[in-house]
């Protein structure tokens, strides 16, 4: 039996219907949140309107607040500060709280087809690849990186 995929997806400057489409095409059934503050100023990707307009297309949202980058890591990132967004990230990653929610996606992903949902639009600036790779070497998962085209 094949391995599960696990996806990722960004939807900085992406439109919500856009975003939609682009789950919808790859067949994602769930979309696994992993902002440490799943709040947007982009229309639509606020934590409770978006599980609410997920479910209206048939889609489950779960929010994995442990997966996320703190503060301290987004003001980082922010500031182009990559080595220091890096080492904050995986000392995030390698707290108890964040390896239980790495084993919930690995378990929830496993269930249905899923995404990691976060901001950034490059998987490669986002520590939503070091989640999915991390998926990928302890779970077996496959990564697939989603990107929305932007109109």
């Amino acid at each position: 039996m094949p391995h599960p995929t696990i996806r990722t997806i960004g939807y900085e400057a992406a439109g919500f219907e856009a975003f939609l489409a682009t789950l919808r095409e790859a067949g994602v059934e769930r979309v696994i949140d992993v902002r440490d503050l799943p709040l947007s100023r982009r229309a639509g990707f606020s934590k409770r309107v978006l599980a609410a307009s997920l479910a209206a297309a048939g889609i489950d949202y779960v929010h994995l607040k442990s997966l996320g980058t703190p503060k301290e890591g987004r003001l980082a990132a922010r500031r182009g500060d990559s080595a220091l967004f890096w080492s904050i990230v995986e000392r995030r990653m390698r707290t108890p709280e964040a390896e239980l929610a790495l084993q919930q996606a690995a378990a929830l992903a496993a269930e249905r087809a899923s995404a990691l949902l976060c901001l950034e639009a490059d998987p490669a600036k986002c520590h939503r690849r070091w989640v999915a790779d991390a998926m990928a070497a302890q779970f077996g998962f496959a990564v697939a990186h989603l990107r929305v085209p932007l109109k």
